[in-house]
């Protein structure tokens, strides 16, 4: 009954139910908890003399007048086709209202009817006005629009906010009564929540701002502890599941570090020992690895990579591009010499005479270690001993593409993921609450952190004088663009005619391109060419944000960066952090900017910790969708925010950890609505 389609709701039909979709709304049980967005307060009716300018108004007046004018198509200059003014009266004076290509409202709202209207009040002249106001005939009892607190619901064409309260109101009259509360009841007694069917009621049509925030509170708690019980299902799972024992060489760990110039850092150290010990378990390691751009997260991977060759199985560390890839080998030809393993590189670039010989080597196990692309996730890939899956800048990735790799080994492979784009501690528990959660937290010694500058376009000669500076000291620098064709919707030059240019105004030296579009072995090329210092400048897109890796570019300029979002500047500014010379981070943008963008770039400027950007990051943009679609296979979050709902949050994640720990199968009586509820979602 709740899973009925929306169509057969009276007024509804397929046409709407069609729009409904858009919205993420299919079902009865689906509109009931298509939330409002926020409230009006429409309860105290205003005398004509007491209305301000701008200020959300509601008053009852007379229809003194109306005039109905419409407007023939070889005269229209706008969209508009007909207006409908009405002059209202009460006690205390007259208004115009004005509806724009509402025709038919001359049959409703006639001369000597009395009306309710509600809106903001505009200056015409020397009068106020209302342009549009939502109305409704005086006559008209019980009101889901007027003379109360009133839901606001995001919308989407064909919908009002009037047709969608009325749709609402039917579905909670036919249907509040016989939604199942999944909140046990001993965690409704002990925050003392509304029931389900009170609570449906109190979110749509408050008797009061606080009954609304008593019923908010409770669908937020619902909607945390639901994605939190499945994190721990997953966890549960994961346990259960046969694992591969590694044995730890400590010869092997002694010779990679031999091989490493430099000394792990203290939070280097912990992961290793964590991860070892992960090796020795029963059930396959499943590891979440944080930490900030140049903390040193490949070679702690190294380290368990090599564990897991010389054990006898194979390795395969997937990334997101193929720089990066053949970045990673380099790294890993040197951490490895002298042990024997034989490494390759996949990607989707090589010869398919190449790619076939891989393909054998990998399934006869001819190769030990094997870094690649997404090319590691096709079909025909096949291990013959898969121990341990690595996936580098896991957000590069969607959740079913992270989750096929480890299904190439069998039994279970472990799994380390990695990540490079902080996510706040507590928000990470309850993201990846199914993975155990390691973290590096300080860079290694010598890394010096970049000066931000952000410089406005008026002093491009300024910035162009510094960048002088840098390369007859010997350094290279980074030149960052947000696009590579030209954008007529949002001025940018292009790419190429910005390179042209720099090699006019840098004559003396050598201006490199690199952007997505060319092919991976010219990509290669152009990297090689800048590692090698044949090229000074390298003009880019955000491709060198993952993994370039160039000790003597110390220097980046990023033109436009009100275009990119604050953890992708971050990211970017990591590439110059990997040296021992001073690194420098410039924002060269345009003089107006929304405050948003004013706010990122401040940030930015103002903060180098990647955990405490990634938190501003949050605030500014919201969590958006990010926590439902890493939560592959559970219902979006629509109301709750577990930036805003910290404290909700860690309840809800306490109340869950404990049902899954007491009955991981959920066969208790009491969590018996836990389990319906969960049914019903993935019905």
């Amino acid at each position: 009954m709740l899973n009925d389609p929306l169509r057969y709701l009276k007024g509804v039909g397929p046409q709407k139910a069609a729009a409904f979709e858009s919205l993420g709304v299919y079902t009865i049980k689906d509109l009931l908890y298509y939330f409002p967005f926020r409230y009006e307060d429409r309860r105290n009716l205003k005398k004509i003399r007491d209305l301000k300018e701008g200020e959300p108004s509601l008053m009852e007046a007379r229809v003194l007048s109306v005039n109905l004018k419409k407007i023939p198509p070889f005269v229209r200059k706008t969209k508009v086709k007909s207006i409908f003014k009405a002059l209202l009266e009460d006690s205390s004076g007259q208004i115009q209202c004005t509806w724009f290509n509402q025709h038919y409202l001359a049959d409703i709202i006639k001369k000597g009817e009395e009306i309710i209207v509600y809106g903001k009040p505009i200056r015409d002249g020397r009068y106020l006005a209302f342009n549009s106001p939502e109305y409704e005939l005086v006559e008209k009892e019980d009101s889901l629009n007027l003379g109360r607190i009133v839901s606001v619901y995001r919308l989407t064409p064909p919908f009002n906010q009037k047709f969608l309260r009325k749709v609402i109101a039917q579905a909670l009259a036919g249907y509040k009564q016989k939604v199942p509360d999944p909140i046990p009841y001993s965690i409704r007694k002990e925050y003392t929540f509304l029931n389900i069917a009170k609570s449906l009621e109190e979110i749509h049509h408050p008797s009061s701002f606080e009954d609304a925030e008593k019923a908010r509170e409770r669908f937020i708690f619902e909607e945390l502890f639901f994605s939190q019980l499945l994190v721990y299902l997953r966890k549960a799972k994961h346990r259960q599941e046969e694992g591969i024992p590694l044995k730890v060489d400590n010869e092997v760990v002694k010779k990679i570090r031999e091989n490493f110039s430099f000394e792990l850092t203290p939070s280097q150290e912990e992961v290793l020992s964590q991860i070892m010990s992960d090796f020795s378990k029963s059930y396959p390691m499943q590891r979440l690895l944080q930490g900030d751009v140049g903390c040193g997260k490949t070679v702690v991977a190294a380290f368990a990579m090599g564990i897991c060759a010389k054990s006898g199985f194979q390795a395969a560390l997937m990334v997101p591009t193929e720089v990066l890839a053949y970045q990673h080998k380099e790294t890993l030809d040197k951490m490895f010499s002298g042990l024997g393993f034989k490494i390759g590189v996949l990607t989707s670039s090589l010869e398919k005479k190449e790619i076939d010989r891989i393909h054998e080597a990998l399934a006869k196990g001819e190769i030990d270690i094997i870094v690649g692309t997404h090319s590691l996730i096709q079909e025909k890939v096949k291990f013959k001993k898969l121990g341990l899956v690595v996936i580098d800048e896991q957000h590069k990735f969607g959740v079913a593409q992270r989750a096929l790799l480890p299904k190439k080994g069998e039994p279970n492979p472990h799994c380390l993921v990695m990540s490079a784009t902080p996510i706040p501690r507590t928000l990470a528990l309850s993201l990846y609450g199914d993975l155990d959660l390691s973290v590096i937290k300080e860079l290694p010694r010598g890394r010096i952190s970049p000066e931000t500058k952000w410089v406005l376009e008026k002093k491009r000669k300024d910035v162009y004088k510094f960048m002088k500076d840098k390369l007859e000291e010997g350094r290279q620098v980074y030149v960052v663009y947000p696009v590579i064709e030209e954008s007529e919707i949002e001025d940018l030059k292009s790419l190429e005619e910005m390179h042209e240019k720099l090699a006019e105004s840098f004559s003396s030296y050598k201006v490199g391109v690199f952007h997505g579009q060319m092919k991976g072995e010219e990509k290669l090329k152009v990297i090689k060419k800048f590692r090698d210092k044949k090229i000074d400048i390298l003009v880019s897109t955000t491709v060198v944000e993952v993994g370039v890796n160039i000790e003597n570019a110390t220097t980046m300029v990023v033109e436009n960066p009100e275009r990119f979002g604050l953890a992708q500047l971050h990211q970017l500014r990591g590439r110059v952090r990997r040296s021992t010379h001073k690194p420098f981070f410039i924002l060269l943008s345009k003089g107006s900017l929304s405050e948003t963008a004013q706010s990122r770039l401040e940030a930015i400027s103002s903060i180098d910790d990647g955990f405490k950007i990634a938190e501003e990051d949050l605030k500014l943009r919201g969590p958006g969708d990010f926590f439902g679609s890493t939560q592959h296979g559970v219902p979006c979050l629509k109301i709750a925010n577990p930036l805003t709902d910290l404290e909700l949050l860690q309840h809800a994640r306490t109340h869950a950890f404990h049902v899954i720990k007491s009955d991981p199968h959920l066969e208790k009586p009491q969590n018996k609505c836990i389990r319906d509820n969960l049914d019903f979602w993935f019905k």
